[in-house]
């Protein structure tokens, strides 16, 4: 038999008057109000007071969800535009992959779908469907969890992430109210559903309908049909689970799913959907890639001070319509991309060449099997293979090394050739041209400001300027023979060249322009590595570590191509730093100037007379030395000086050449130092990284954009002043005695180059005439630095080829104003920070 509810009120009064009569019961009414049964009138208090204190607590989370403010702009998103210095768009930041379409552009299927699936009441609420959420709360408890979100609401989660957040909690969802009633507060219903098409995500970097109707059916939104758009709505509820490309089945179980939605709201016939649903899913599937622009490398350094500045500025670089003016010159950054094009591809025509002879790229060869063990998937084969040891480690290199279609893949990844490429204004230091790798799709490593590689040879300058400070003159002379240096532990250092030393005399001048190995580290003892070092900090070389050893001389120390380049303009500019410059100018959308940006008071590093000697000497390296083919080749009669660098082993190469209007530096290698392309010839910086900067150079000094015709100007000198110095000078010298300079003979012609067939056997003699005594098509092979045994305690235990450092990213630090409006004289920009 069963009890109905009022067989059990009976019982229930029974007991429940025995509970209250009994000594608890009683002792329990005696107690204070809250430890004693609550009085009716007592439960209708808190009743009314539940609901009041949960208005407190809504009140309460207001100051914490998004502002008016920040909706309207939401909007309105303007992202920043960056410019190059005549005009033309180098960047958008923009904070997704999205295109920006009108309600009226999108097709009407999408509308009917989205509302008849996601939100089928829309236009009857105010931000909140108190009936879904109601019914969404009784299925949860059920056990059934289902979305009760509008439209509004999911709005307002993708809008602002990170101020309402997505964990499934209580006040989650209150903020999410909160914010969803702002909006529609001040959208209307058609601003709400555009804003809302245009930020949904959709996977594979592509928001907004616009962009998934690219990316998935490879066509605008206009044109999407019932299908497509049920498909993409369908996506909605999970872009993964729902995801057409990776299921099929299930994104098309949804789609349909959609459809029958539309018939349920009279949106689509019970005929049309009878045949619709019967399609197989068909996909046009084309990954919409964001538009590099043309400097990447340059715009993601900037990007990286822009949010900085914006951020203690008060503004927003994806919002606000900022408009960034920067130094950049169009045309020199077009014709830097073709240079590096150009040359990398041969490049990588003679990598391919060498390493695919029989001793290159084998199973057998030591280093290939190196590079298998340090690969992700080498890794990932030891994780399976568990600590237990299923598969040796032998097993796993076998399998990798038999694999060819992941060898090909990794041989293409190693020796692919890379290059990074700036040009500066030496007048200004800014930044005129910026290539930070040779595709910015395949490898966004910035080997510009990024990377950090020996420099080889284009450090002597650094040598022979310390030296010029000490008070060396370009024509001393030193002896060309065998030099050895004591290092610290006993070790002797023996550095090489090229070629055989001749024992005969020898120009500083000519040793920078033929890059004598032995001489620039005989002038390094003199003058000591601690004064070499301060020099090339001064100079520029202000971020990178520079250990302060003999192996110096020859560029021991990795360092950034932007550092090596900046270092080298402020010599072209008199020996005066200032540091890089990106942005002149920051705008708002209405061409108001928010903030402008002088260069900085240069400083003096360097005496103006000694800087002139040391560019000078750098001249003879062009004229006659290992960049001949700077004239020879390229047709470069400028005013130009350089120099050549390359590094142990061929695994970088360098050039930087300096004009009086514009410096450019270049380098090519590879990612990984110890590959190379195994060509003495080739490895020379004089084959690798010179062509690019002669490529470019060639087209910038007869272009408008630079003056061809500058010089570079002696200082001023008064006269009685050099001449007393000079005879002060002359004597001093003469007190030192031969032992520290060998005596300068003034009546001597200029010294030619060494011979390349020279021997320590032959007599000293007059040697070939240098530079125009060349044959055609000769060139001076340049001396890689021999640098110490391994013991010698400088980088990473080794001086031979180092592999690349994981070196912490710098911002660029670009100049700071000290408010909106005009900045004072003497703000500028800081992008290495001084080393103590």
């Amino acid at each position: 038999m069963r009890l109905s509810l009022d067989d059990l009120k009976l019982p229930l009064a029974a007991a429940w008057l025995r509970l209250r009569g009994s000594r608890l019961g009683l002792r329990v009414a005696a107690l204070p109000w809250w430890h004693r049964w609550p009085t009716r009138r007592e439960w209708l208090r808190l009743a009314a007071a539940l609901p009041l204190l949960f208005v407190l607590y809504v009140l309460a989370l207001i100051p914490f969800t998004p502002g008016i403010r920040d909706i309207r702009k939401a909007k309105l998103e303007q992202p920043a535009q960056v410019m190059s210095a005549d005009g033309k768009p180098i960047a958008l930041f923009k904070r997704s992959n999205r295109q920006w379409v009108k309600l009226d552009d999108i097709s009407p299927s999408v509308l009917q779908a989205l509302i008849a699936t996601e939100d089928h009441r829309f236009y009857q609420h105010h931000g909140m469907d108190w009936r879904r959420t109601l019914g969404s709360a009784i299925h949860t408890l059920r056990g059934d969890p289902q979305g009760g979100s509008t439209l509004t609401q999911q709005l307002a989660r993708n809008l602002y992430p990170t101020e309402i957040g997505r964990a499934p909690t209580l006040n989650r969802k209150l903020k999410e109210a909160i914010t969803a009633f702002k909006i529609e507060a001040l959208y209307t219903k058609e601003e709400i559903l555009e804003t809302y098409l245009n930020t949904v995500p959709f996977l594979y970097n592509a928001f907004g309908i616009e962009m998934a109707a690219r990316t998935y059916f490879d066509k605008p939104a206009a044109r999407l049909t019932v299908l497509e758009s049920a498909t993409l709505v369908g996506m909605l509820k999970g872009t993964s689970y729902y995801n057409p490309v990776l299921n099929p089945d299930r994104a098309l179980y949804r789609r349909n799913t959609v459809l029958s939605q539309m018939v349920k709201r009279g949106k689509l016939s019970e005929a049309d959907y009878a045949q619709l649903r019967k399609r197989p899913m068909r996909i046009d599937f084309e990954r919409q890639e964001e538009p590099q622009g043309m400097a990447p490398h340059f715009a993601q350094q900037l990007r990286k001070w822009l949010i900085d500045w914006a951020d203690r500025n008060d503004y927003n670089i994806y919002t606000d319509g900022l408009v960034v003016h920067t130094t950049l010159d169009s045309r020199l950054q077009a014709w830097a991309s073709q240079a590096v094009a150009r040359q990398t591809r041969t490049l990588q025509g003679v990598a391919n060449g060498a390493w695919s002879q029989r001793d290159g790229w084998n199973a057998a060869n030591p280093l290939v099997q190196q590079l298998v063990r340090e690969s992700p998937a080498w890794r990932a084969a030891r994780k399976r293979a568990g600590p237990d040891g299923k598969e040796s480690e032998e097993d796993t290199l076998r399998a990798l090394l038999a694999d060819k279609a992941w060898m090909k893949q990794l041989r293409e990844d190693k020796t692919r050739v890379q290059a990074g490429f700036v040009a500066l204004d030496p007048r200004s230091s800014e930044v005129l041209a910026w290539v930070g790798s040779r595709d910015f799709a395949q490898d966004a490593y910035d080997h510009v400001q990024q990377a950090r590689r020996q420099p080889g040879s284009t450090f002597k300058p650094f040598v022979y300027g310390a030296a010029l400070q000490q008070g060396a003159r370009p024509d001393d002379r030193r002896v060309d023979g065998p030099v050895e240096i004591q290092l610290a532990g006993g070790e002797v250092w023996r550095p090489t060249d090229a070629t055989p030393p001749t024992g005969r005399e020898m120009t500083l001048r000519d040793a920078l322009a033929y890059s004598k190995n032995t001489i620039t580290a005989e002038v390094m003892q003199s003058v000591g590595p601690g004064r070499v070092a301060r020099l090339a900090r001064a100079l520029g070389v202000r971020q990178s570590p520079l250990d302060e050893v003999p192996a110096l001389a020859l560029g021991s120390s990795p360092v950034s191509l932007l550092e090596m380049t900046n270092a080298y303009a402020s010599l072209a500019h008199g020996g005066r730093y200032l540091p890089p410059r990106m942005v002149t100018r920051i705008e708002d959308a209405e061409g108001r100037v928010l903030a402008e940006f002088s260069p900085p008071r240069p400083e003096r590093v360097m005496d103006e007379d000694q800087a002139y000697a040391l560019v000078d000497m750098l001249r003879a390296v062009v004229d006659k030395g290992t960049a001949v083919a700077v004239r020879q080749r390229y047709g470069i009669h400028a005013d130009v000086a350089g120099k050549t660098g390359t590094t142990q082993g061929n695994a970088d190469g360098w050039f930087i050449l300096m004009h009086p209007a514009i410096v450019a530096g270049a380098w090519a290698g590879f990612n990984d130092a110890r590959i190379t392309l195994r060509s003495d010839r080739w490895g020379q910086g004089s084959r690798s990284a010179l062509p690019m900067v002669g490529d470019f150079m060639s087209r910038a000094l007869r272009s408008p954009a630079i003056d061809g015709k500058a010089r570079f100007e002696p200082p001023e000198q008064n006269h009685w002043w050099s001449d007393m110095v000079g005879r002060l000078r002359e004597r001093m010298q003469g007190w030192w005695g031969p032992q520290a300079q060998a005596p300068q003979d003034k009546a001597r012609p200029p010294e030619p180059a060494p011979a390349p067939d020279a021997t320590p056997d032959q007599a000293p003699g007059p040697l070939a005439p240098p530079g125009p005594g060349l044959s055609p098509g000769e060139e001076i092979i340049e001396s890689t630095p021999a640098l110490p045994a391994p013991s010698v305690p400088l980088t990473e235990g080794t001086l031979g080829p180092v592999q690349e450092r994981g070196v912490q990213e710098a911002s660029p630090g670009m100049p700071e104003p000290t408010g909106q409006g005009e900045a004072p004289a003497g703000s500028g920009v800081v992008i290495t920070p001084i080393q103590p």
